[in-house]
């Protein structure tokens, strides 16, 4: 009896020839990582029931869900023999770089932007009598990182906050921000914000001090700095009274160079006609002299 047990019970352990012929899988990277501005590959490998498959095959790459997701890239290949030949490629940036003699379907993803961030889903069609698919559900998240770059940085003025500078800056992970002034330097700003899921930007309030104000950004990739000049006295609507000074200075300067210049011009202009008064007189002696002597005669 015992030995008739473990007999039916082997038997039920061993896999049916049905279930090792209707096998399917498909192994992907469940995280992927790229730099914005570069390239990074998305990994599929694909494995089907059938001992040899020579007829063509479709395959398709989507975004954020799978079987119903957004298709990014799409390609159709006839025989296993013959290229994969593109017919989807949204905007140019995808590359098969499997080799489907080998079941590899994984591609490539070109000049990387924010909006690349996303779920990837692998999919292959076999172009068989019972045209078999199939789909990984789990997907390839693709994470990207950046160094610091700073995308603004500028002087601007309203009433509640006076003349304040602006910085702002990107970068994975997002990038912390410290204000260099010509005095001091801030290493709480007045106010932070971070935006974008990859953004930041700090606002330095109230400036007193002339001169250089230098942000610096900094995340384990890097750091940055951009810098911008502030100067009372140049500023439109600025109060300080050394600005106003500086300013009627300079205008004062301005007209006293132009008072001697147009007293240099009437100076001369004066001898000049003084000059020709005197040629003119001399001639006309010498013409009463002439004229004298022939009336003397």
């Amino acid at each position: 009896m015992r030995a008739l047990f473990l007999f039916f019970a082997g038997c039920l352990c061993l896999p049916s020839n049905s279930m090792l012929g209707n096998s399917w899988s498909l192994q992907v990277s469940k995280d992927v990582s790229g730099e914005i501005g570069k390239s990074a590959s998305l990994p599929c490998w694909f494995s089907h029931p059938h001992k040899s498959h020579d007829s063509g095959l479709t395959v398709i790459w989507r975004i954020k869900h799978p079987y119903n997701g957004t298709v990014i890239f799409r390609c159709v290949s006839y025989t296993s023999s013959d290229p994969c030949k593109t017919t989807v490629n949204y905007m140019n940036k995808f590359r098969m770089i499997g080799n489907l003699r080998n079941n590899n379907i994984s591609i490539s993803i070109e000049n990387l932007t924010w909006e690349d961030s996303d779920r990837y889903f692998c999919r292959v069609e076999l172009s068989t009598d019972r045209h078999d698919k199939y789909e990984t559900k789990s997907g390839t998240w693709l994470h990207l990182s950046a160094p610091p770059r700073i995308v603004n940085i500028s002087v601007v003025f309203d009433k509640a906050r006076g003349y304040h500078a602006v910085c702002t800056a990107e970068g994975q992970p997002v990038p912390s921000l410290i204000w260099t002034d010509p005095v001091n330097t801030h290493e709480d700003p007045i106010l932070t914000s971070a935006t974008l899921r990859h953004q930041r930007t700090t606002e330095l309030h109230h400036l007193r001090n002339d001169g250089k104000y230098t942000c610096v950004a900094t995340n384990s990739h890097g750091k940055v700095e951009g810098s911008v000049y502030f100067f009372k006295f140049i500023t439109a609507g600025g109060s300080s009274k050394m600005g106003y000074i500086a300013l009627c200075a300079a205008l004062g300067a301005k007209l006293l160079l132009l008072f001697l210049m147009f007293g240099a011009v009437s100076y001369y202009s004066r001898a000049d006609d003084r000059k020709t008064i005197a040629d003119t007189s001399r001639n006309t002696q010498e013409s009463t002299y002439e004229n004298y002597n022939q009336t003397s005669q």
